[in-house]
């Protein structure tokens, strides 16, 4: 598995030019999603009836993934980065700041995953969102591989913490009595 995850990697990693360089920069930063984010909460507060409930259940679907990931997974499994490791460190491709000591699971998987998830298990019949917000996660998770900060193990398995946690979440929530499903 190993072997795999760091031929994938460096794969991935050596693809570069000063122009993806600068494009896979600026996917990976944070800040720049804000618009859709700002975007998606208007939307849901002004054109969804109880479009609150539904912010609450994103924000701790996304809350609790990252939590998951950042506060238990990477100082249990210490699993260092591709750009903090001794052994590798010196061949890895680094855009940008590197991040934390430990990688393992992707937070940026994690949280954007869990946003695509939640999205997918509320809105289930609008299709052309759903598959821009699966697209966008996918994308914004592999921007890890390019920038140096993540293996691909981190990634798919910060993927499946992201989606896993909004799908209990709406679980517990139906279970609860509250229905988030919209159409």
């Amino acid at each position: 598995m190993i072997t795999w995850d760091h031929t994938v990697f460096f794969a991935l990693n050596s693809l570069h030019s000063p122009l993806t360089d600068n494009l896979w920069a600026i996917i990976t930063h944070r800040l720049t999603w804000i618009p859709l984010y700002l975007g998606l909460i208007v939307w849901l507060l002004w054109k969804v009836p109880k479009g609150w409930i539904i912010l609450l259940y994103f924000l701790a679907s996304v809350g609790l993934a990252d939590r998951f990931t950042s506060g238990y997974m990477k100082p249990t499994f210490e699993r260092f980065r591709p750009c903090h490791d001794p052994v590798l460190q010196a061949k890895v491709h680094v855009i940008g700041a590197c991040g934390g000591k430990y990688g393992f699971a992707s937070s940026h998987a994690a949280n954007t995953f869990a946003l695509a998830m939640a999205f997918s298990l509320v809105f289930t019949p609008r299709r052309r969102m759903r598959v821009g917000l699966w697209g966008w996660a996918t994308v914004v998770s592999v921007s890890r591989i390019f920038v140096g900060a993540h293996f691909p193990a981190d990634l798919i398995v910060g993927a499946l913490v992201g989606a896993g946690m909004a799908w209990i979440l709406l679980r517990l929530a139906e279970y609860g009595g509250v229905s988030l499903a919209r159409s």
